[in-house]
C-alpha cells in the first residue's frame, strides 16, 4: 500500500481504513463523535481533521453518485476493493 494516493491529504492507507471503520462504529448522534473517531484513528488526527475528512468523503460520494466519475482505472484492470491481504491487517480499536 506504499502507492496509496496522496489525494487523502496526509492520511495513510491504514489511517483511512481505521477512519472508515470508526465511522461505522461511532453513532452519528454521539455527542463527541469526532473526538471518538479521532481516537480510533490512532491519535495523530484531531477531531477537526476527521470531521474535515468526513466532509471530503461525503463530497466524493456525491460526485460518484452523480454519475460523473470515470470508473476506469487506466490501463490496469484491478479492483480497488479490499483484498484478502487487507482483511488480514490488524485493526486497533480503542473505544473509550
Amino acid at each position: 500500500m506504499n502507492n496509496f494516493p496522496k489525494v487523502f491529504c496526509g492520511w495513510s492507507w491504514e489511517e483511512n481504513k481505521l477512519f472508515e471503520l470508526a465511522l461505522a462504529v461511532v453513532d452519528e448522534q454521539h455527542p463527541h463523535r469526532w473526538e471518538a473517531v479521532a481516537a480510533m484513528v490512532g491519535g495523530q488526527k484531531s477531531a477537526e481533521d476527521v470531521q474535515k475528512h468526513y466532509v471530503i468523503l461525503l463530497e466524493d460520494l456525491q460526485f460518484i453518485e452523480s454519475g460523473k466519475l470515470d470508473h476506469s482505472l487506466g490501463e490496469e484492470d484491478r479492483s480497488v476493493c479490499w483484498t484478502n491481504e487487507d482483511n488480514k491487517l490488524p485493526v486497533r480499536l480503542d473505544i473509550n
